[in-house]
């Protein structure tokens, strides 16, 4: 078993990647919390949406509220992108909660990023 153990070294502030491509209400809105608690811990947190992710804006029940949690992350400070080509193949279109970039954008995230996760 690993144990976490808080370090008592400063705080070195990093550029975190997420990348969600899932539609499972579940797994969204736990994607949205990491980004939320990377925010809370002072680091950078871009979202790039791709496949199921893009419906984002659709998705969530009383279990897992994931528009609350997406107002929680973009007013945390956190942005979001979404693939333009995944949200036209499913007839969606650009949102302010959901704008729509490019496989370069989506490239240019993980070269930007210290770290990258996928959900």
């Amino acid at each position: 078993m690993i144990r976490l153990v808080k370090s008592r070294k400063k705080l070195i502030p990093m550029k975190l990647g997420v990348i969600l491509e899932s539609k499972d209400p579940e797994t969204v809105w736990n994607a949205l919390r990491f980004g939320v608690a990377g925010l809370g811990a002072g680091h950078t947190v871009h979202l790039f949406l791709m496949g199921g992710g893009v419906e984002i804006t659709t998705l969530g029940n009383a279990r897992y509220d994931v528009n609350s949690e997406l107002t929680h992350f973009e007013s945390a400070g956190g942005t979001v992108l979404a693939c333009g080509t995944c949200l036209k193949n499913r007839q969606l279109t650009s949102s302010a909660a959901c704008p729509a970039g490019t496989m370069t954008d989506c490239v240019d995230l993980v070269v930007w990023a210290d770290k990258t996760v996928t959900f």
